[in-house]
């Protein structure tokens, strides 16, 4: 931290400089705990830099992906609980890439927010580095921006960005997905990342903020922010683990769009994923908002995961193996379908 760097200028103008160094000093020690193999240098130099280990890859290759928490920030802002909104950044991004085989490297994160509160940044850095733990990412950097004028003081915005590597024979090729290959289901831990603008229309909860700290029957005796809140899982060593072990002909992230959007992406053409509605484990959650929002059904797996938080096709044959591995580390694994020949990618009934 600079001793020097001060204005009281820009300060009167909405930026505080100094209250930037207090929040990197109040993270380090939520970094440090991400620390691998690749690290190189420490946080707080202008660029983040990872050494590559290529030992046995034939022809590695980088996959990125980039992604926010949407509209979830604005239930941690209403809550005022900041500490694992951090987790779901991290997870939109490694959920992604291990869709294509990959194992993530490292993360950097950006929040830019109305009023740099020290305390309140590390909060969200300390949740930043659970999901980069829970995924065995290092989170190499980041930067934190103050927007005054831009945004309100109390608030902020979340993104960031992962990067994985993969040896090139091993990225998912779903050319060998078959008819008779089996879908399997990997239970999401609840809302996840997505729709949550129709949840604040559901339980209006821009007009009537206090319903979140109800507690509801439906829920188990939860509050509605408990389990609105409840982070995004992460599946990237469990389905490494699957990798190593079984071939996956193909796997889904199941995000914004429901099962509608994301089981096909990882359909070839002419076939389908026919997916059993009787099997799928709704969380009690998604049944709440289509009874209050009176949603069609269609709308909730249009919008919703539906407590399906991935999906995972493989053959036939490897069906037990597969939910075997799953299992073994944690994840609740079922089946919820099968491949079909059909022009449609994607069929539930």
């Amino acid at each position: 931290m600079s001793n020097q760097s001060r204005s009281d200028s820009y300060a009167a103008a909405g930026v505080d400089i100094t209250a930037g160094y207090k929040a990197v000093e109040l993270m380090k020690k939520h970094i440090a705990r991400t620390k691998n193999d690749g690290c190189l240098d420490d946080v707080g130099g202008f660029g983040g830099c990872f050494g590559l280990n290529l030992a046995g890859m034939e022809e590695p290759v980088l996959v990125s992906g980039t992604d926010g928490c949407g509209t979830k920030v604005k239930m941690a802002i209403l809550i005022d609980k900041h500490d694992t909104i951090g987790i779901d950044a991290v997870a939109m991004c490694v959920n992604d890439i291990i869709c294509c085989g990959a194992k993530p490297l490292f993360f950097l994160d950006y929040i830019a927010c109305g009023k740099n509160i020290p305390e309140k940044i590390a909060a969200i850095v300390s949740g930043v580095a659970e999901g980069c733990v829970q995924s065995g990412a290092a989170l190499i950097g980041g930067e934190t921006a103050e927007h005054p004028g831009m945004m309100p003081v109390e608030e902020y915005d979340l993104a960031g960005f992962a990067v994985g590597i993969v040896d090139k024979k091993k990225i998912l090729d779903n050319t060998k997905m078959a008819k008779g290959d089996v879908v399997i289901a990997l239970a999401s831990s609840g809302i996840h990342s997505n729709g949550f603008s129709l949840c604040r229309k559901v339980f209006d909860i821009d007009n009537n903020p206090d319903s979140l700290y109800a507690s509801c029957a439906d829920l188990g005796g939860k509050t509605i922010a408990e389990t609105l809140l409840t982070p995004t899982k992460i599946y990237v060593k469990s389905v490494l683990a699957l990798l190593e072990k079984v071939q996956v002909k193909g796997i889904s992230h199941i995000t914004g769009g429901g099962f509608y959007e994301n089981i096909p992406r990882s359909i070839p053409d002419g076939l389908g994923a026919q997916i059993e509605k009787s099997a799928v484990k709704v969380l009690p959650i998604f049944d709440l908002i289509a009874k209050i929002g009176n949603i069609p059904e269609r709308d909730m797996y249009n919008t919703y995961n539906m407590g399906v938080g991935m999906s995972i096709v493989v053959s036939k044959d490897d069906v037990n193996a597969a939910l075997s591995i799953l299992k073994e580390y944690g994840e609740d694994a079922y089946v919820i379908g099968e491949i079909i020949e059909s022009d449609e990618k994607i069929i539930i009934k």
